[in-house]
């Protein structure tokens, strides 16, 4: 039997780097060229000849010591530290930053970000090819995993952006005509909730959080737009139509039940029957009735 082993990744964690302000060791810079100044002026002038040595030689170390390791940081930008290929924390503090040469600085802007997706096509719940593009808001707030968990955190943010979009799409239909089910177009709001949920768990593993999201653009694919829209047509008219038969049929009735109460004549069964086709076709009707005045007796 060989044992077997399991590797597993550990998620980097941002912490605090040891940095230092920048106008101070400015000002130390400032004292080393004045201290080389005048161990130059001395030694050209043959005057305290050892102290004039030494700050000619110890002087340019600590400016080349100084100098490189000046940085600066804006607002809402970051800076990660490395020693070696050994992460040591990251820096948030804005203004002149100052650290040792020989560490290594990578700046990461946590700003907000907006991006939009390209327009991709998936298919919803029934199956039907429909097209898809979000709006992102995202920002990094963990810079050690963003730099160092992931290859190319911009990169990997466009690609889980995608995934997620396809993800959503697919779980839900696009429609529903009789309003039952929650769907892409109908339920804008709660749909944008669960994307960016889904980002959410996406994006974590690259120190990068989602603050809004949702479709800029939803419709059905071109290849079958025109037939769901002949669809739509169709049920718009079936759902006219039946409105329009509830209300000619309640009509109807409250017109029979008001002449039977008030006398007005005594209606039998074909006369009554006659009436409602006539009053179902001046009602239903897509055109305006003409009347047509009857001189003699309905049985004639």
């Amino acid at each position: 039997m060989t044992d077997s082993t399991t590797v597993a990744l550990t998620a980097s964690r941002e912490r605090r780097a040891a940095t230092a302000s920048g106008y101070a060791m400015l000002l130390i810079l400032l004292v080393a060229i004045m201290f080389q100044i005048f161990g130059i002026y001395s030694l050209a002038n043959d005057s305290n000849g050892l102290a004039a040595l030494l700050a000619v030689i110890l002087s340019p170390l600590a400016i080349l010591l100084i100098a490189p390791g000046f940085y600066m940081l804006q607002p809402n930008q970051a800076v990660s530290i490395t020693l070696f290929g050994d992460y040591k924390g990251t820096d948030r503090a804005t203004g002149l930053r100052w650290v040792l040469p020989w560490y290594g600085r990578k700046k990461v802007s946590v700003r907000a970000n907006n991006v939009i997706s390209d327009r991709i096509k998936v298919n919803d719940l029934r199956g039907n090819p429909i097209e898809m593009a979000a709006q992102i808001v995202w920002r990094v707030i963990d810079t050690a995993q963003a730099l160092f968990d992931v290859d190319d955190y911009k990169a990997f943010v466009m690609v889980q952006v995608d995934a997620a979009v396809r993800t959503i799409g697919s779980r839900y239909p696009y429609d529903d005509f009789e309003h039952l089910e929650v769907t892409l177009r109908g339920n804008h709001d709660q749909v944008g909730v669960e994307l960016r949920q889904e980002l959410i768990n996406r994006l974590q593993v690259a120190g990068i959080s989602v603050d809004e999201c949702g479709f800029t653009h939803l419709a059905y694919a071109q290849e079958i737009a025109g037939a769901m829209l002949r669809r739509q047509q169709a049920q718009a008219v079936v759902a006219a139509r039946k409105t329009m038969v509830e209300g000619a049929v309640g009509m109807v009735e409250m017109a029979l039940e008001m002449l039977s109460e008030k006398n007005v004549v005594e209606l039998d069964d074909e006369r009554r029957a006659a009436m409602v086709s006539n009053l179902m076709v001046v009602l239903c009707g897509e055109r305006d009735t003409q009347p047509i005045v009857n001189a003699g007796s309905l049985y004639q």
